[in-house]
């Protein structure tokens, strides 16, 4: 099989050096510095919460919920005996509101297994006034995806006007894990985690510019001795800046970047040394600590019908911030795409992106990947649309500190192609739809060592009709589809058939019903062919909205149908019925006067 060249080339001649170590945790005067810019934004937020109208208009208290029964029969020939042919179960789901504090409970009764579960006392307010926001218990508040995407267990203010923006807070990011060292069943130990942060801004949506600060920090006495003496607490300060720039209608830049001072060990010795020592007012630098930066900046471009964006993106090794739960770093990426519409008719697009890891060529090989693709659509007349599309993948591993062999270099690329056109029209009594859908996939091993173990083809046709009879309100729908896989010495192929049909009754159309049929082949080459016949029946009834019932059928029966076998039949069965209820309320225990 012939192999197509694949172009390869960097995304930049000249990797990004690694910085060197800096930094270290937060000095306790610039923290308490803050705490009281923090107190006294609490205090002025908690002094509007107790005016919020939507409080004072509410229910002291509400109790809502659901409760219901699930219950299913089954039943194989095959003898499923790692399941129970009849399942039942109770369910009761339990919502206790006072002035805003939701309590929930759950039970759950399942073939002898009982199972309750009570609210973990956790207090989440967000409190609003004119254009305060405050923030009390467990919440969130919106900062740069470089800094902190996880919420908090503490207190914050926000404030939001037309153009100026800003924000504070101090909470707990995680719990302590602090299970007895000696119990050979204890849970992997972590410090409890603190933090602290602002953000300040001016702006609008065209123009604008954020900055962030994050201070984040283990505590390390939160854990064991014996905990201490294998993990590492760690210190974290954080600050980005985030802002956009619309010169032009038609043009705009965005931007968003953060640089992290991270220690990794806050027990490490710090560093004495006059460049080391002059951040001191803002961070203990350590032996354990690093600068380290991320970002990315993009130019959107809009004219003559054209869109078009521009974007690239690094982030170094090893680049932390302790607000996040994981990102991942030691890469850098560039993106383009591009889209328009021609004659008002035909909608085109195409965009490419490349990503290369090992920044500072300390890996021992580098792995870069392209991903690149375009799709065009039309519609011709009032009824037949059409829409192609291809896609591809292209990953190439390169020499780092180590030179990579040319029989084992990794060399791969995956392309898809698909067209899918659709035809539709209706008058007042009946309606008609039909499409088609046509893919054809490659992956291939271009190593030109490679043997062809590891290349795949497939192949899939896919056929839908839908033919609906307005006066009685039922959808008959047909669908086909096949599919052929080929690999090494291998090939499998999939044909499915199904025929459906659906309405809903009564003068309200609460009660629905619908059917549906199957015929199923697969064949696995020189292995083995199966056949699968069967169908399933539905039925849901909602009463008064807050009563539902539901009712199902399921019937299948398949077998090995290879001729070359001693015996060859459809003598295996599965069948299934299910009926549910499900209860829903509300019951305003104690309402407003």
């Amino acid at each position: 099989m012939n192999k197509t060249n694949i172009l390869r080339r960097n995304l930049c001649s000249h990797l990004p050096q690694g910085f060197s170590n800096l930094v270290g945790s937060c000095r306790r005067t610039l923290l308490r510095r803050m705490l009281c810019l923090f107190c006294i934004g609490l205090q002025a937020s908690s002094l509007f919460a107790q005016n919020i109208s939507e409080i004072a208009k509410s229910d002291p208290l509400i109790i809502s919920g659901a409760i219901g029964t699930r219950n299913t029969y089954r039943y194989t020939s095959g003898g499923a005996s790692y399941a129970s042919p009849l399942s039942n179960t109770l369910f009761l789901d339990l919502n206790i509101s006072l002035y805003g504090f939701n309590m929930p409970f759950s039970l759950y009764y399942s073939n002898d297994n009982l199972n309750f579960s009570y609210p973990q006392l956790s207090l989440s307010m967000t409190p609003q006034y004119k254009n305060w926001t405050g923030y009390l218990g467990q919440n969130s508040m919106p900062f740069s995806h470089y800094l902190m995407n996880m919420s908090f267990m503490g207190a914050g203010v926000e404030y939001n006007a037309k153009n100026w923006h800003a924000g504070v807070f101090y909470g707990r990011l995680r719990k302590a894990v602090n299970d007895d060292p000696t119990d050979p069943l204890a849970r992997s130990p972590q410090y409890k985690r603190m933090a602290w942060g602002f953000k300040v801004g001016y702006g609008n949506r065209r123009n604008y510019l954020d900055l962030y600060l994050l201070k984040a920090y283990d505590v390390d006495n939160s854990i064991n001795d014996l905990w201490r003496s294998k993990i590492n607490a760690k210190d974290n300060i954080v600050i980005g800046l985030k802002g956009s720039l619309t010169p032009l209608r038609w043009m705009s830049f965005t931007t968003n970047a953060a640089m992290s001072v991270f220690s990794s060990d806050i027990t490490a010795d710090p560093i004495k040394t006059e460049e080391a020592t002059k951040w001191n007012n803002v961070f203990d630098v350590r032996y354990s600590s690093l600068m380290r930066f991320a970002g990315d900046v993009s130019m959107n471009l809009m004219f003559a019908g054209i869109s078009a964006h521009l974007s690239y993106k690094m982030v170094q090794p090893d680049y932390t911030s302790l607000g996040l739960t994981y990102m991942a770093n030691n890469y850098h990426s560039l993106g383009f795409n591009l889209s328009t519409n021609l004659f008002k008719k035909v909608s085109l697009s195409a965009t490419f992106s490349g990503q290369e890891d090992n920044l500072t060529n300390r890996q021992m090989y580098t792995t870069r990947g392209f991903i690149y693709g375009a799709n065009a659509s039309t519609r011709l007349g009032d009824h037949f649309m059409i829409g192609a599309n291809y896609n591809g993948y292209t990953q190439v591993q390169g020499d780092g500190t180590s030179i990579v062999p040319d029989s084992t270099r990794i060399h791969r690329q995956m392309s898809s192609y698909s067209l899918t056109p659709s035809y539709s029209t209706d008058n007042d009594s009946y309606s008609h739809s039909a499409s088609l859908s046509l893919n054809y996939t490659q992956n291939f091993d271009c190593n030109p060592y490679a043997t062809g173990e590891s290349d795949v083809t497939t192949r899939a046709l896919g056929a839908s009709y839908t033919f609906g009879v307005k006066d009685w309100g039922v959808d008959f729908t047909l669908s086909l589809s096949d599919q052929r896989t080929r690999g090494y010495n291998s090939r499998y192929q999939s044909d499915i058939a199904s025929l459906s049909a659906g309405r809903s009754f009564l003068e309200a159309k609460n009660l629905h019903v619908s059917l549906t049929g199957n015929l199923i082949y697969n064949e696995v080459w020189r292995q083995s062919k199966s056949l699968s016949m069967g169908g399933n029946a539905q039925a849901s009834y909602i009463l008064n909205d807050v009563h539902a019932f539901s009712a199902a059928l399921s019937f299948n029966k398949y077998g090995d149908v290879n001729l070359s076998r001693l015996r060859s039949d459809l003598g295996n069965i599965d069948f299934s019925a299910s009926l549910n209820y499900t209860y829903t309320f509300e019951w305003k225990a104690i309402t407003k006067k």
